[in-house]
């Protein structure tokens, strides 16, 4: 897995590099202070990944991500800052994480080990045929790169399985996302949350909820012939509505 980091203090740039080296097989191929120069060598080269700062001389990292995100194959951006602020932004740029200065080590080194674990999962599985040579399964690598979701704990971005995601229910102008322990918020509307998830798997049920068809583990009879969803493995329960409840038994063979 080839990177880059782009960070003009000179301790914090070595700090990162000796903590991705002590903590994963991550190659560093280059360095940079300046996002001009970052643009230019990206133009020619190609990187799996990009621990990026967001204060930097020429381009800042917000503005250089947003030129990233818009690559025909796009790296995983890691942004490295000292600022709680761009959060929100980072996410909006689907960040695979936001770490913050002064770095922790234990913090870096639980990052360096998703990150390896995504690359490894979005390569996809290789078939070795009669003749000895490896070919990518390619429709595996799509699959995956449509399977991985962020989410919002706090000020950290959180990269997810969708199939982790048990169900979201609107809350006010954000989204809060539950998985089968933790609670995440996203700043966006139910309707366009649920946009962003494989729509042969989730059913917005009601206006204000959306559920993971495969986590259903009961369907309750409601009143005027609605029905309530019990989920597997937690307590919540969400409400299938009066205009939903036909397509719904349509999927469900009901």
């Amino acid at each position: 897995m080839k990177a880059i980091i782009v960070e003009d203090e000179i301790p914090a740039r070595e700090e990162l590099e000796y903590l991705i080296q002590t903590h994963s097989s991550i190659k560093i191929i280059q360095t940079f202070d300046d996002g001009l120069d970052v643009l230019k060598f990206l133009q020619g080269n190609e990187v799996d990944a990009i621990f990026l700062d967001i204060n930097i001389p020429s381009l800042d990292g917000m503005f250089l991500a947003t030129n990233i995100s818009k690559f025909a194959k796009k790296p995983y951006i890691i942004f490295t800052t000292a600022y709680k602020e761009h959060a929100a932004q980072a996410f909006e740029l689907e960040a695979f994480d936001y770490i913050l200065k002064p770095y922790d080590e234990k913090r870096i080194a639980a990052m360096l080990i998703k990150l390896e674990a995504a690359f490894q999962r979005d390569q996809g599985e290789s078939i070795v045929g009669e003749d000895g040579k490896s070919a990518a399964i390619e429709g595996a690598v799509s699959a995956n790169r449509s399977g991985r979701i962020n989410l919002r704990k706090n000020d950290n971005i959180i990269v997810t399985d969708v199939n982790d995601i048990y169900y979201a229910v609107a809350s006010e102008k954000v989204t809060l996302v539950y998985t089968k322990i933790e609670e995440y918020m996203m700043p966006m509307s139910i309707s366009e949350f649920h946009g962003k998830l494989p729509q042969d798997i989730f059913f917005k049920c009601h206006r204000s909820y959306t559920v993971n068809l495969t986590k259903i583990h009961e369907i309750v009879p409601w009143f005027n012939h609605t029905y309530v969803l019990r989920l597997k493995d937690i307590k919540g329960e969400v409400p299938v509505s009066r205009s939903k409840v036909k397509e719904f038994r349509q999927i469900m063979q009901l």
